[in-house]
This record gives C-alpha cells, structure tokens and sequence, in this order.
C-alpha cells in the first residue's frame, strides 16, 4: 500500500468545480495583482478570526518579516524565538539585521516554553516570536504577561495553526500586536502556490501594515516609509475564498485521524496514552497531546467542532528515528522530519551568543521526531497500515 504524506489531487477533486470556476473568473478579469477577491479573503479572514485587520501578502514568510518591519525591528534590536521552528521563524530576524535570540521547547507540545524566556530578556529585545507548531497554539497567557513587564511586542507565527484556538478560546493571531499566517499548499489552508496573511487587532497598525506591503507607498509613488513588495495575488485569493469555508472540516477530520493512529498505537502496545515525554518500555512511541479545551469561535465553521488543535503535522517520537524513516518510505508510507536541525545548531546561527546555550528539549525532538501522513482525505485503512508498519519495525 502506498500512502503519501499529503494528497492535494484528492482534495482538488472535492472543490475541483467550484475551483476551476474561481481560476477561470480571475483569468477572465485579468485581475492578478490584489484587487477584489484579495479584499474579499482579507474581510473572510477578519470575519473567520474575528481580527479588526487582515493583509494578504506573497507568502508567511512575507508575513513575519512585514510584521517585524511594521514594529521597527532593525539593526541590533533582539527578537526572542524558540529555537525549534521553520527556518523563517528567525531568518526573518536576521534580514533586518537584528538579532535572533533562541529559548528552548516544550516537552509535550514542542512550543516556545514560556519559563525559558526571561532569561533572555535584555534592554535590546524588542519581540517575542511565539510559534503555534504542528497546528496547536502556543501557551499565550504567561507570554503575554512577559511582553507586558517588559513592554515587549509580540509576534505570532501561526504559519501552521490558521483556525487554531487557545484555552480562552481566542483564534491565534489575535492575541499578540500581530498574527502571521502561510498557505503554503502543504497548509490545512493552502492556495496554489506561495501565499500568506497578516491580523492584527489594531487598525492604526494595521494600516501601517498595508502601506508596507506596497514598497511603502501611500498614494502610489509618494513613499514616506521603506516598505517592500509583499502583495498577495488575486489568483491564490480566488482559491482560498472558495477553500476557507471547509477548513474546520479539514480540521475535524485530521482530528479524528489523529484519534484513531492514538488508539491503534495503544492497541499494538506501543504507547500508553498521549503525552508522555520519555520514550520507554511501555513508550515505544511517544504520541502528541492536544492541550487546550475546545469552544466555538466563528459563524462560518461547517464542521460544528472547534480547534483547540489542528495537526497540520502529527509528530511521534521514537528510537532509531532515521531508521525508522527509511523503513516506512521502503514500505510505501511517506514521512518527514520537522525538523532535523534546530537554530542554534544551523551554520548561519553559530555565532550568535544565544547559540552557545544548552536547548536540551530541542535536541531531543530534533532526533526522535518524525512526521506520518494525518491529511484530512486519509482512509483508516491508510492509518491502520502507517502503524502495522511502524509496530513491524519496532518489534522486528
């Protein structure tokens, strides 16, 4: 059996009218750059959020380095970040020649720990970069209250967690100044190419937000700020506005995947529950935990479940991951490691003084995690086999 890690063409086939219809209205307008359907995605997203602004720009990474652009971030100023994410998380950073300063994870959730972040405060840090990984949010309410003490900004990277809620039930992207958003085509929201948004809950910042994101021009060719080309096609809007509305069924139902690999796990003995830290005897495989108590959020949910979690991966860990990996790819079964190597230890980063700190819980996730298919078109024969797999290799 083959089973891919993601299978657009499946989704494609469930909105292929209503899609190719959209593709075909926008070539007919000859529309491409911004124009309606991106004011209408931007008023969806708003709506869908619950957000006071929302500003579609060329991609989440365009996303957090407009963000930081419209907070001042610049040369010497030090942006706190976990140093387990995506490598945009502080690439960013370091384009506005300000500097990346990285705190260890989570053990559970693999989020920025909030009990790490203090330390690193200095009289040059600016923001904080929470990131919601794997699609579940970060623990918002402790970070916050840091940001406050020290009269720190922050950011939100919510690159994978669109539809996300934390404990309170407020989406994230509107609990800091600024959310940031991809759709990437990977994403449970994903367009047709590069694309991505930023929220805020202040207009006046996010009017500042929307000036950047055209080289900083208001009127056109009359420049008062350096802002950048971060415009978001009407082409990828066009195709968002018909996908939005079945995201929390998108997400549902990666949820309910997630449940049953859970209870297949538990069945073949290799695992106790969801959770646990340590790999062990009874913890072959150590499952991910939802944490966060689900609540309705938003009038266009179609699935009439919430998001406390979306899995937009849905990440074990083991022993002998790479082995393991190999394994399942000779087996048919697609997976992916999020992510090899952690900040402190990539060579563009070597020399920052915060890479010289012990991330132990970071290390550790970086070796033992691995990724299996949790798309929401997944049949449970698919899942059922993923773990027969995995249970084969261990067991072996």
């Amino acid at each position: 059996m083959n089973v891919p890690l993601l299978d657009l063409k499946a989704q494609y086939a469930t909105l292929k009218n209503e899609l190719d219809e959209a593709l075909i209205k926008t070539a007919e307008s000859q529309y491409f750059i911004l124009g309606p359907e991106v004011v209408k995605l931007e008023e969806n997203i708003c709506e869908y959020l619950g957000a006071k602004s929302a500003i579609g720009v060329s991609s989440g990474t365009d996303a957090l380095l407009l963000a930081l652009m419209g907070l001042d971030v610049g040369p010497g100023d030090e942006v706190i970040c976990p140093t387990y994410s995506f490598f945009a998380t502080a690439g960013v950073v370091s384009r506005l020649n300000a500097v990346p300063v990285f705190v260890d994870s989570d053990p559970v959730t693999f989020n920025m720990d909030p009990k790490e972040i203090e330390a690193k405060i200095t009289d040059k840090t600016k923001v904080i970069i929470p990131v919601h990984l794997y699609g579940q949010s970060a623990d918002m309410d402790p970070i916050m209250e840091i940001a406050k003490k020290h009269n720190l900004k922050v950011v939100e990277d919510g690159a994978q967690a669109i539809g996300v809620q934390y404990k309170d039930g407020k989406s994230v992207g509107t609990i800091g100044d600024i959310g940031c958003f991809s759709f990437f085509p990977s994403k449970n929201l994903g367009c047709f190419g590069d694309g991505g948004m930023v929220v805020t809950m202040d207009k006046e910042l996010g009017e500042k937000l929307r000036v950047l994101r055209v080289h900083g021009g208001k009127p056109k060719y009359y420049h008062s700020m350096i802002g950048g080309n971060f415009r978001l096609d009407a082409i990828q809007a066009a195709v968002l506005n018909v996908k939005l509305p079945h995201l929390d069924s998108w997400s549902a139902k990666r949820r309910e995947n997630a449940e049953l690999y859970t209870k297949l796990f538990v069945e073949a003995g290799l695992a106790e529950g969801v959770g646990e830290t340590e790999l062990s005897e009874n913890n072959k495989v150590l499952l991910p935990k939802a944490i966060y108590k689900p609540s309705n959020h938003s009038s266009m949910q179609s699935s009439g479940s919430s998001n406390y979690h979306i899995y937009n991966q849905f990440i074990i860990r083991v022993e002998k991951r790479d082995e393991l990996k190999q394994f399942l790819l000779d087996n048919g079964v697609m997976c992916e490691i999020y992510y090899p190597v952690p900040f402190h230890k990539q060579g563009c980063f070597t020399e920052l003084p915060s890479s010289k700190d012990a991330y132990p819980v970071a290390d550790k996730a970086a070796d033992h995690s691995l990724a299996l298919p949790i798309y929401s078109e997944l049949t449970d024969e698919q899942i059922k086999y993923v773990v027969d797999t995995i249970a084969k290799f261990i067991n072996s």
